[in-house]
């Protein structure tokens, strides 16, 4: 389920739209897409939504990042949270049943909080340094992917430098899935990224089992 979470994001997409990335990630085997875009307005990001929301059904899970509001308005499958962002237990008292709450987490002791507090899934972030996110900060490491996933039972995923070189080696680390931006993103062939990054998670799991 969480093998391939590509985030859309229009600075990093050769001028395609979310939706237009949104369509060609889950062509080519997303399992998740997150609508990421903190420019647009309330009324902007949510007509996006409703028009990914419809892209994603029945292909893959639409996953809204941080706003709470928008992504219950347009009926999406969950929500995106950050360490500064309403504490899940808050957020938890307003989901439907079966609303998935994921939020990144730093070290083992925040996925911990995070997965007692009823975070659905975890995201190590980032994994590596990256320019993606101008906010993300300095990379964590294969170590502490390794620990993070080792200390809590929720699938974890990670995020941040991640490309079909290194998968294979966070995949044995213990990861669920990987989350990408620009790997998918950016490629001159959106759709076809996500095909071969699948197929090399695919494999990274075999191999590990």
């Amino acid at each position: 389920m969480y093998d391939l979470y590509v985030v859309t994001d229009e600075t990093l997409s050769r001028g395609l739209t979310h939706e237009e990335i949104a369509r060609r990630a889950v062509a080519g085997g997303a399992n998740i897409i997150q609508l990421r875009d903190k420019e647009k307005s309330s009324r902007e990001l949510y007509e996006i939504a409703c028009r990914m929301k419809e892209i994603c059904r029945g292909r893959a899970l639409f996953i809204v990042n941080d706003r709470m509001d928008v992504a219950l308005a347009v009926g999406a499958d969950g929500v995106h949270l950050g360490q500064s962002d309403l504490p899940i237990g808050a957020v938890k008292k307003l989901c439907p049943k079966n609303f998935l709450i994921g939020i990144s987490v730093g070290n083992a002791d925040e996925a911990r909080e995070a997965e007692a507090a009823g975070a659905d899934y975890v995201a190590v972030s980032p994994v590596f340094s990256t320019s993606s996110k101008s906010d993300a900060g300095s990379g964590h490491g294969v170590a502490a992917v390794r620990e993070i996933c080792s200390a809590v039972m929720c699938p974890v995923v990670g995020i941040g430098g991640i490309n079909a070189e290194n998968t294979p080696e966070l995949i044995a680390a213990g990861l669920d899935g990987v989350a990408v931006i620009s790997a998918v993103v950016s490629a001159p062939d959106v759709t076809e990224a996500a095909r071969a990054l699948s197929l090399v998670i695919k494999t990274a799991k075999e191999n590990r089992s």
